[in-house]
């Protein structure tokens, strides 16, 4: 029988978990970071969260090609669910990478750029839960805006530092990867509130 009327399709309760998932994973991230212990322990938990992500963001992708009406445009739904798995996918990467590497310690540029994350992060998670009315976004999207400055600064000058601090040339390697690491990440959140400022501009 064919449908004549559309499905209720709820997405933004799905976005909302999405960005739950997420606030999670730089949380545990942050954890990892702060304590530095039981990484490997740590490191499977943050996977299962990004396992988690992957099933939120199929079944909006799914929801996605099943609904005749959506809340807004279909490309807009989906380069937002691209962006936020690209925040976990690069969460859980910075997570490997602090073990595989066998990084030490954790400098405090490290610190402070997985902090920044957990700001976006919780950003997001606020302009999300605010979607569906549309309203009282734009503060959060300015922080995630300013949030990813203060790390592309953080970064250049922790990027700098390793090559002026005669360290060896192994170590120098492994923290420029996992500053990048880091910095896209949080580049993938500024995309993702980018998203939700065109999503806005066009309602």
């Amino acid at each position: 029988m064919v449908r004549l009327i559309p499905r209720d399709e709820k997405f933004f309760d799905l976005f909302i978990e999405d960005g739950q998932n997420l606030l999670a994973a730089a949380r545990a991230l942050e954890s990892m970071v702060t304590t530095y212990d039981r990484l490997d322990e740590r490191m499977v938990e943050i996977q299962a969260l990004e396992k988690r992500g992957d099933q939120i963001d199929d079944e909006l992708m799914a929801r996605l090609e099943r609904s005749f009406i959506t809340p807004f445009d279909r490309e807009d739904i989906h380069e937002l669910v691209v962006h936020l798995d690209d925040i976990v996918d690069g969460i859980q990467a910075a997570a490997e990478t602090f073990v595989i590497y066998r990084i030490t310690q954790p400098t405090d540029e490290a610190r402070q750029m997985v902090g920044i994350l957990t700001g976006c992060a919780a950003q997001l998670l606020e302009a999300l839960q605010k979607l569906e009315k549309g309203k009282d976004l734009g503060p959060h999207l300015a922080t995630v805006h300013d949030l990813e400055h203060s790390a592309d600064g953080l970064s250049r000058a922790a990027i700098g530092a390793l090559f002026r601090g005669g360290l060896d040339a192994l170590e120098v390697i492994k923290l420029r990867d996992l500053y990048q690491v880091l910095e896209n990440t949080i580049d993938a959140a500024e995309d993702a509130a980018e998203v939700i400022e065109r999503i806005l501009a066009k309602s």
